[in-house]
């Protein structure tokens, strides 16, 4: 019982394999997952880690045994799960711990249409069923058939973005040997675009660096790519490739609340007045850019299933957070890596015009107690002139010329801080401040 309640996370299962999450589990899991749905089929992949084709292998298993035909995709990234799910309405697995280390393994699910399967949309009763076992299923057996979902995927993602429009480009792109090592050569075959390939050998070792690139340590080697050869743009990618960070010709880190702001732009000229989702700690700068592009600009919190959540009750066109997910509605809602990776590509020369304000990034603090040292932060600002706080996220404290929020990690005994200001002096004072309450020094 104790395994199951460790690897059910909020949004996911996740877990070291074998110890935490093996075949067993995995077929326990695709067997409730078939019950919980009760679809007729339901679609697989797996990223390139060691153990993932056989996890996918027992969770296909899992589902057939209880009467779900498996349409197995093989190989692909998160996005192409949820391509498969929306193109053909069924519910999906994906065998992945994204950026996680290599020793980990986990299962993204979703309903059909790409809808998000969380704790509070069945992820609970996921992990009830499967701790007490599936009763064995009486009627027919599922079949498992194999499918080629990459040619599809990536004419989708195409159909999306004016691709005619993208100039010709010299590209390097960081896959972290993950997926998008598998996904970049076909989404971009046949583009004015020269892509300088950097570590996309599929390896579940990450022989080179972390495939985490919302760690500006991960960046590096993209960075000096792009100065060696002159590219215009660099891109890298997470393991599973869901995720998208960008680096400028001069080898900046772009922030993911510049794509946010820029890309809203592109899909408000698209469709005039439409909502774009964005959440709390992205840049004040997005709301304005929204605004000024004649959008409707409407605020979350943090993580994907409150950012769909709210996509589907606006009907948003587009929604982008800090963390590198950006969800469009014309891809189920669902986030994309890739398809925002086209979006920059149509765009390089206009990144610089959306940004405006001094930021920190996602700074991390482990404390043993974290209400208490958010309620510390708290009062330390309470009653100084002009600032005023919420708590849709933790606590967010704003003022004229800064705001910063913290929040307590879902996973971990960790406090996130996140300070943006108007400009670099400002943004040290506050976030200086900041971090010596979190971290009582």
């Amino acid at each position: 019982m104790g395994q199951y309640s460790k690897i059910f996370k909020s949004y996911d299962i996740r877990g070291i394999v074998p110890d935490e999450l093996d075949e067993t589990v995995a077929e326990a899991v695709g067997a409730a997952f078939a019950r919980l749905t009760g679809a007729p089929s339901i679609a697989t992949m797996h990223d390139m880690r060691t153990s993932s084709p056989l996890l996918a292998e027992a969770f296909g298993r899992g589902a057939a045994a209880h009467g779900a035909d498996v349409v197995a995709g093989g190989l692909g990234s998160t996005d192409m799960l949820y391509y498969a799910s929306g193109s053909l309405g069924i519910p999906g697995a994906m065998i992945t711990a994204s950026h996680n280390p290599p020793k980990y393994n986990g299962i993204k699910l979703c309903r059909g249409g790409a809808r998000p399967v969380g704790k509070d949309t069945g992820l609970a009763e996921l992990q009830e069923a499967a701790e007490r076992g599936v009763p064995a299923h009486q009627g027919r057996t599922g079949t498992v058939t194999g499918r080629d979902l990459l040619p599809g995927y990536a004419g989708f993602l195409r159909s999306l973005v004016d691709v005619s429009g993208i100039r010709p480009l010299k590209v390097a792109v960081d896959a972290g040997n993950g997926m998008a090592g598998h996904t970049v050569p076909r989404v971009l075959a046949g583009l004015p675009v020269k892509v300088i390939p950097l570590f996309f050998e599929l390896d579940g070792t990450f022989p080179n660096h972390e495939a985490n690139p919302i760690d500006p340590a991960n960046l590096g080697d993209l960075q000096r790519a792009v100065l060696e050869h002159g590219a215009d743009v660099g891109l890298a990618f997470d393991g599973d490739a869901d995720r998208c960070f960008v680096v400028d010709e001069r080898a900046q880190i772009v922030s993911p609340s510049v794509l946010t702001a820029l890309i809203a732009a592109r899909e408000l000229a698209r469709e005039p007045g439409a909502t774009v989702i964005h959440n709390l700690i992205t840049s004040r700068a997005v709301p304005e850019i929204i605004t000024e592009h004649g959008g409707r600009p409407v605020r979350t919190r943090v993580g994907h299933s409150f950012i769909k959540e709210r996509m589907a009750e606006t009907g948003a066109v587009f929604g982008g957070e800090h963390s590198g997910h950006f969800y469009f509605r014309d891809f189920w809602f669902a986030d994309s890596g890739m398809l925002a990776a086209l979006h920059v590509l149509r765009t390089t020369r206009l990144l610089a015009r959306y940004s405006r304000y001094a930021a920190s990034g996602e700074i991390n603090s482990e404390v043993t107690d974290q209400g208490a040292a958010t309620e510390a932060v708290r009062q330390a600002f309470t009653g100084r002139p002009g600032i005023t706080m919420e708590y849709l996220d933790g606590l967010t404290v704003t003022s004229q010329d800064w705001w910063f929020n913290v929040r307590p990690s879902g996973t971990e005994p960790l406090l996130r801080l996140n300070v943006e200001a108007s400009d670099e002096p400002t943004l040290a004072a506050v976030r200086d401040e900041a971090l010596r309450i979190v971290r009582g020094s």
